[in-house]
């Protein structure tokens, strides 16, 4: 037997394997782009389905489908949300630019499952005339990346950020009690606790899901009905608003109807804003990153302030080495996402007129941070800050060499006294009160409550 059957469209016959369930148009475009193969995202498809699906439902509602026609295509819309077709959605993110290839993809696929699917009907369904009844590419395809955009944001990336701020904090009260020294501009500075320390990276992760959940609400308005350019031809006047409607209730998210099909089509801003979002978080996770990196330093050259879990070797020649490895993912997950952004940055400027045409690779960089972020935020949470633990005696230990204590003496005895016991000090490697005690004249008590590391955590002067 024939390893492909004949199929045909505006352009004549071509060859498609036997047992694909798409036809001619998608079998072009992956013959025409044998690029990356890098294909579209569970996620990207899994909305596609539901475009469709509300789509027809949409169009029954409205009275231009008919019922029967509408649930095959509701039925098959469904298979595609399930995952059961993804190896059928075979063309590459570098095609065109519109995404029109994936949007045929789609429509044939589900038009050869609906016509397996349908009952007692004599209708043939027809990826165009009926799947693609009332759309365009040019608004299907902006409108998927703006819903599964939505979904993984709340569905996954939130989740995973909230539970990083949870994991920091409860991992700081555990070590309320501990001073150590702070560091700006990498040199000694006043002390800080570990609780305080953390509780900044917790504000860091928590101001990342305010930022992200700000910008949803661009991207929660949809730009389907708006068909060809976003005048809405060929569909119903009221077919954007009954979709938007339509996809929340099988969403479960909320999305609205673009309130300009014209900016909604021409431009990917609320997607390039979304993206600027996920690179602020991902500039704040590089930090935290390496702020971890360098206190688990050493272990004995190092600042060596916690000690990480060791998760795996370090080395395949230096035995008994153990590296910072989450962290070390984390950092690149960063720069990934960083590096994501720019080409979102540059494809965002390929509105031309009344369409954006880079819109899947938009798709895939958007989707692919929201996704590799919020898996590199519950790494680190479970795999290192809820395992790290604390080096209290050698915390401890540098605190109480760290010259820069003398600065909570300025008031009492003046910044040029309290400068040359500083310099004394670190000359000759003793301990800041020892220093003090020889050239001030502030007894023991005195210098005891100035020179008290947690009280230099309040703020506002010792008493």
């Amino acid at each position: 037997m024939s390893e492909y059957r004949i199929e045909k469209d505006s352009m004549g016959e071509v060859k498609v394997p036997k047992d694909a369930l798409y036809g001619a148009q998608t079998q072009r475009a992956h013959d025409n782009f044998p690029v990356s193969g890098i294909k579209f995202s569970r996620e990207f498809i899994e909305a596609l389905g539901f475009v469709k699906k509300s789509a027809a439902a949409t169009n029954e509602e409205l009275g231009l489908l008919d019922s029967g026609v509408s649930t095959a295509i509701q039925a098959a819309a469904q298979e595609v949300i399930d995952g059961l077709h993804d190896k059928e959605f075979v063309i590459d993110i570098f095609q065109t630019g519109s995404g029109t290839s994936t949007n045929m993809n789609a429509n044939e696929v589900m038009a050869h499952r609906a016509n397996e699917l349908k009952k007692n009907l004599d209708v043939t369904i027809h990826p165009n005339d009926h799947i693609n009844y009332g759309q365009s590419s040019n608004d299907v395809i902006p409108t998927t990346i703006r819903v599964a955009a939505v979904k993984a944001v709340n569905n996954k990336l939130i989740p995973a950020l909230e539970h990083l701020r949870k994991t920091f904090l409860e991992k700081g009260k555990e070590y309320a009690d501990v001073v150590k020294t702070g560091r700006t501009h990498l040199m000694d500075a006043m002390p800080v606790t570990i609780e305080q320390e953390f509780s900044g990276y917790a504000r860091q992760v928590e101001l990342g899901i305010k930022r992200v959940e700000a910008a949803l609400e661009r991207v929660s308005e949809l730009p389907q009905g708006g068909t060809a350019v976003g005048t809405g031809i060929n569909t119903h006047k009221d077919f954007g608003k009954k979709f938007a409607a339509k996809i929340s209730e099988l969403t479960g998210e909320s999305f609205t109807e673009a309130e300009n099909h014209f900016e909604a089509q021409a431009t990917v801003d609320a997607p390039v804003e979304l993206s600027g979002q996920l690179k602020t978080i991902a500039v704040g996770m590089m930090k935290i990153g390496n702020d971890l990196r360098w206190m688990n330093s050493g272990p004995n050259s190092g600042i060596g302030e916690v000690e990480l879990a060791a998760l795996q070797p370090g080395s395949s020649i230096m035995p008994g080495k153990v590296n910072p490895v989450i962290e070390e993912s984390l950092t690149m997950v960063s720069a990934q996402v960083i590096g994501n952004d720019a080409t979102v940055t540059v494809a965002g400027q390929a509105g031309n007129f009344e369409l954006n045409v880079m819109l899947p690779v938009v798709a895939h960089n958007l989707l692919q941070s929201i996704d590799i972020l919020a898996n590199a935020a519950r790494n680190l949470a479970d795999r290192s800050v809820s395992k790290l633990k604390v080096k209290k005696e050698a915390i401890a230990d540098m605190v109480g060499r760290n010259p820069i204590l003398v600065t909570a003496l300025n008031p009492i005895i003046g910044y040029d006294k309290a400068a040359k016991i500083a310099k004394k000090a670190f000359a000759e490697g003793r301990p800041l009160k020892e220093v003090a005690k020889e050239m001030t004249d502030l007894s023991d008590e005195e210098l005891d409550n100035a020179l008290d590391p947690i009280k230099m955590t309040k703020g506002g002067f010792t008493e």
